[in-house]
């Protein structure tokens, strides 16, 4: 559920009156429910009551420090996948102990970075990267937590670009691979294991891939025990679907009670990486229509939110529920493309659309924003990136600026 709600016909963000934001910060931007946000971290802690279990929220689907804050505060852990991502998880109170560092391309001073800060673990995703965390672990005097991702070869049945556990994708290694990565541990001064890992991708919809996947994992541990190689946690990775037009996900207690039977019998600790569960529904894009345009057969509504601010349509052909923040009853349908000023033929944000009939003017509610919107926003085209906002009750905080026209050329000089 969100509490993003209709009164009197206009859409509000929990009591906060949508169209007064608009006016007094402006178009586009993110909004945010803190109710939402804090209510789905605590249905999927609640999935878990009984299993000893950290949640890590993954960084990459919402980075902005505040939302972090609030996490951090409910007692979440985060998944990260890089060092400007620990680093924001260590400016928003989060705690080191709880993070786990994944991803494929770790570079040394981000190593390094973790490693002094304390983090819980690495998820090692090669053996070069094994020997890399070793060497720089031997350089500085530390003893580095590892857990080592393994790819189980399991079909999430999602988008080809979100799916994570198959032998195709960059992630993790093999089962047999992973052995030997941790019996080279074993053997290791400057190594200690923790754990094993998987995440098989993203927005999945069904319980059965993760039990599979989980599944052969805990036959790994249990070899791994049998030659006297401890592991103390499962990280089982996130991925759950949520519902953006008609899915219908499994429920975070499905899949905790699940996965959470699995870590009980094989005496481990339960890690989830949530994020697009948590925090996708918690966020909307609020967007201006700046005009109306007909192409003959064809018919456009123009609005100032573009592929840049929100890309997840153009790159994942991606569908997000869109509404008019303003009562639209009395309004004929019309079919549309809902476009933004991108120059480009991927910029838009819904294609094939019936929408009540667009205004210039008019503002329009893009549903579902939460995760991977601002995160994956850029400046193309030299478009400064939009603020963000939190709703609380019935108040709402900037909680990011937007950028100015001089913001997009902070850095760069001007030749002699």
């Amino acid at each position: 559920m969100h509490f993003f709600a209709r009164n009197n016909g206009q859409l509000w963000a929990e009591g906060v009156s949508l169209a007064t934001l608009a006016e007094q910060v402006g178009t586009p931007c993110y909004v945010y429910s803190r109710a939402t946000l804090e209510r789905h971290y605590q249905v999927m802690d609640q999935a878990l009551a009984g299993v000893d279990h950290l949640i890590c929220f993954a960084v990459k689907a919402c980075s902005n420090i505040a939302i972090l804050q609030l996490l951090a505060r409910l007692g979440s852990g985060f998944d990260i996948v890089s060092g400007g991502e620990l680093a924001r998880v260590l400016r928003a109170g989060g705690d080191p102990r709880k993070v786990v560092f994944s991803g494929v391309g770790k570079q040394p001073h981000e190593i390094a970075q973790a490693l002094q800060v304390g983090i819980h673990c690495f998820n090692v995703e090669s053996e070069q990267e094994l020997a890399t965390i070793e060497r720089i672990a031997a350089e500085l005097g530390l003893v580095a937590p590892i857990s080592v991702r393994v790819n189980p070869e399991v079909d999430p049945r999602t988008h080809k670009y979100i799916a994570t556990g198959l032998k195709s994708s960059k992630f993790g290694v093999a089962a047999d691979v992973a052995e030997t990565m941790y019996q080279r541990a074993a053997r290791s001064k400057h190594l200690h294991i923790v754990g094993i890992d998987c995440h098989i991708g993203s927005q999945i919809m069904e319980i059965a891939p993760f039990v599979e996947a989980v599944g052969r994992v805990v036959e790994l541990a249990e070899r791994l025990r049998g030659q006297g190689i401890a592991l103390e946690h499962l990280d089982v990775g996130g991925g759950l679907g949520i519902v953006y037009r008609d899915e219908a996900p499994a429920l975070p207690e499905q899949l905790g009670e699940a996965v959470g039977q699995i870590a009980r019998r094989h005496h481990l600790r339960l890690i989830m990486e949530p994020g697009r569960v948590i925090v996708g529904n918690a966020g909307i894009l609020l967007t201006r229509v700046l005009g109306i345009k007909s192409n003959g057969d064809k018919d456009f509504v123009i609005v100032d939110a573009a592929m840049n601010d929100l890309i997840r349509p153009a790159l994942y052909d991606a569908w997000h529920r869109l509404e008019l923040v303003g009562a639209s009853e009395d309004r004929p349908l019309a079919l549309v493309d809902v476009v933004g000023p991108v120059c480009e033929s991927g910029d838009f944000l819904a294609q094939d659309r019936q929408l009540p009939t667009c205004q210039n003017g008019d503002l329009l509610a893009v549903f579902g924003a939460g995760a991977y919107g601002f995160s994956m926003s850029s400046n193309y085209n030299s478009r400064p990136r939009s603020a963000e906002v939190l709703a609380d009750g019935s108040t709402y905080q900037v909680i990011r600026s937007r950028e100015t026209v001089a913001d997009l050329w902070r850095g760069e000089m001007l030749v002699g």
